[in-house]
């Protein structure tokens, strides 16, 4: 069972990658940037044990597509 802090947790990532998202798809590079700093930040990393450059990675290669 997911754990209400798990799912809070999850909640911002996925958050924050649809913003990431809808950012690359309106070519605004503030935004983009802002997120990719959210992602490298240490709030994130005590969110998650993702690698940041790996999901901002696969996330504009999705955009590539």
């Amino acid at each position: 069972m997911t754990e209400p802090y798990e799912k809070l947790t999850n909640g911002i990532i996925l958050q924050a990658v649809s913003d990431y998202r809808q950012a690359m798809k309106q070519g605004d590079c503030d935004e983009q940037i802002s997120i990719e700093k959210f992602f490298r930040s240490s709030w994130f990393s005590r969110l998650t044990t993702l690698n940041p450059e790996f999901l901002i990675q696969r996330l504009q290669k999705e955009a590539a597509v």
